[in-house]
């Protein structure tokens, strides 16, 4: 029996062809679109870490020292994670022996791959998933004579993230609805 000769070779028609680079870009887009979501809910969960791990330290730094570190400006939080990092990292409180405790490892400028921190020397400060400085501050300042700080929810310390915005208000009458809050990450 013979078979039949084909007088053109076997393809895929052009209105197959763009049937299957459509349904391939469509799938692509909601790949891609997907993977957005899953990054800012992994930067979103990565920060509650940090920030559970930060408290954390602070707990243990205060049962050493007596207080929490001090905050040297309430009216810039920004300002004190370099406060805090010198606290938790960089200075340490001494032991009996004399040796310098550390906080928090992670702190760790040199060998940090987790991105905690930014800056060199003396100037590192604390910086959460999206590269905004945390926000820190104490119920009461370091001074001599404690002065209690009016913006503060928590009655030991607020610690939070701006979130992906970087921007926030967190006084005390400031509502966690409010447009530049919604993406906050906090401890309070």
């Amino acid at each position: 029996m013979k078979t039949p000769f084909r007088h053109h070779p076997a393809a895929f028609t052009l209105i197959e062809l763009m049937a299957v680079i459509t349904i391939i870009v469509i799938l692509a887009g909601l790949v891609i679109g997907g993977m957005g979501y899953v990054n800012e809910k992994q930067a979103s969960e990565k920060a509650k870490v940090q920030i559970a791990l930060l408290s954390k330290a602070l707990e243990e730094y205060k049962m050493d020292n007596g207080t929490y570190p001090p905050t040297g400006n309430s009216t810039n939080p920004t300002a004190n994670t370099n406060l805090l990092f010198r606290a938790l990292y960089f200075e340490g409180a001494s032991d009996a022996t004399g040796a310098k405790k550390i906080y928090l490892p992670e702190l760790d400028p040199v060998n940090n791959k987790q991105g905690w921190t930014s800056g060199t020397g003396q100037a590192v400060t604390i910086v959460d998933p999206w590269g905004n400085q945390y926000r820190y501050r104490t119920a009461f300042s370091g001074a001599a004579t404690p002065v209690a700080n009016a913006d503060t929810q928590n009655p030991d310390f607020d610690l939070w993230s701006m979130g992906k915005d970087g921007k926030t208000r967190a006084g005390r009458n400031d509502s966690p609805s409010h447009p530049d809050n919604r993406d906050d990450i906090r401890n309070f």
